[in-house]
């Protein structure tokens, strides 16, 4: 049976920046052809549920969902190296489609790593409207005069996906906040979840963004559009008055999610940069497509002083773990060369 009213709908947190779960709207069918990447879509949960039938709410809190739930959430498309891809583009006739994050990220799985779980199925029920119009996440997005930014810029940038960026950077946010700084913390590329921004908060960081506050579902969109949105990202970091920006680029520069092209928005203010990796031969094909030189590389490829050795010899790069707390000060020294005016 379709849901009538809001309170029978799982609202997934690529709705955050909407007024869905305050506001009256309906649910209708449209022609393929009225379809895009970031329209708000209701769909019904189908198949038997195993450990990834999880929906990741507003709030950042995960439910578990069962046949026959329905959850919004939005059309987009993903390109984990590691887990899965997939594309709202790719649904076929029958409709049905699967959720590609927790966030509530739509559309047809086209490849999976052997090693997950099939992702949660669902049957596609309607776009999500309102006086006949679909609603889309860029409807939610407010305009903002646009700013040049003039903070110094921590980036943390990764080989892969689950490369430990995330962890790194909210040692970083940790740090600078110890040491009295405004710090922000944001997510500039990947694919929608919340709990990668919502840990820098946890860490200590005064303000949160990510390209979701941009409109995007994730960031495998053409380059046009993600300009646009990383530039709306960056004017209201800019509007807060913090001192320092922590930027995370999720995934790989060399995978399609933007990366290369967040880097080259940062580069005027890039004073400080990590490069997260698993694979300390990887390090050299970064370095070596993108011409980038990290100030230090971290992640599961310096968990032991074998991988932090050969991370040396390979790149001619310092490393550290981050998670090891006998390398924090090594890290606060650099952090400090690095921002001689604000940590000197």
């Amino acid at each position: 049976m379709a849901p009538t009213t809001q309170n029978q709908y799982f609202f997934a947190s690529l709705t955050r920046i909407s007024d869905l779960a305050q506001r009256p709207f309906k649910v209708r069918k449209l022609e393929r052809n009225a379809w895009g990447s970031g329209d708000y879509v209701a769909a019904k949960v189908i198949g038997a549920p195993n450990p990834l039938y999880r929906v990741e709410l507003s709030s950042g809190r995960m439910v578990e969902v069962m046949e026959g739930d329905h959850i919004v959430g939005a059309f987009g498309t993903r390109a984990a190296t590691m887990e899965a891809t997939g594309d709202w583009r790719e649904i076929g006739s029958n409709l049905q489609m699967c959720a590609l994050t927790s966030a509530g990220l739509f559309g047809k799985l086209t490849s999976r790593s052997p090693t997950l779980p099939p992702p949660m199925s669902l049957v596609y029920h309607g776009h999500v409207t309102r006086q006949g119009n679909k609603l889309r996440m860029c409807d939610f997005v407010d305009t903002v005069h646009k700013r040049r930014l003039t903070i110094p810029v921590v980036l943390v940038v990764g080989t892969s996906m689950s490369a430990g960026k995330t962890v790194t950077g909210r040692v970083i946010v940790h740090e600078l906040k110890r040491a009295g700084l405004t710090v922000v913390g944001a997510k500039l590329t990947g694919a929608g979840r919340f709990r990668d921004i919502l840990s820098f908060r946890d860490a200590g960081a005064d303000h949160i963004i990510d390209f979701v506050d941009a409109g995007l579902p994730s960031t495998v969109v053409p380059e046009t559009e993600f300009r646009v949105a990383v530039h709306n990202m960056l004017s209201r970091v800019s509007s807060w008055g913090a001192d320092v920006l922590v930027a995370e680029a999720g995934a790989s520069p060399l995978e399609p999610y933007n990366g290369a092209v967040a880097i080259e928005e940062l580069k005027d203010t890039l004073c400080f940069t990590i490069l997260c990796t698993r694979d300390p031969y990887a390090v050299v094909g970064v370095q070596t497509a993108f011409d980038i030189k990290p100030d230090f590389v971290s992640g599961p490829a310096t968990n032991t002083d074998a991988g932090i050795a050969l991370v040396k010899k390979l790149s001619g790069v310092p490393a550290l773990n981050a998670m090891d707390r006998s390398a924090l000060p090594e890290l606060r020294r650099a952090l400090q060369q690095a921002m001689p005016t604000l940590l000197g």
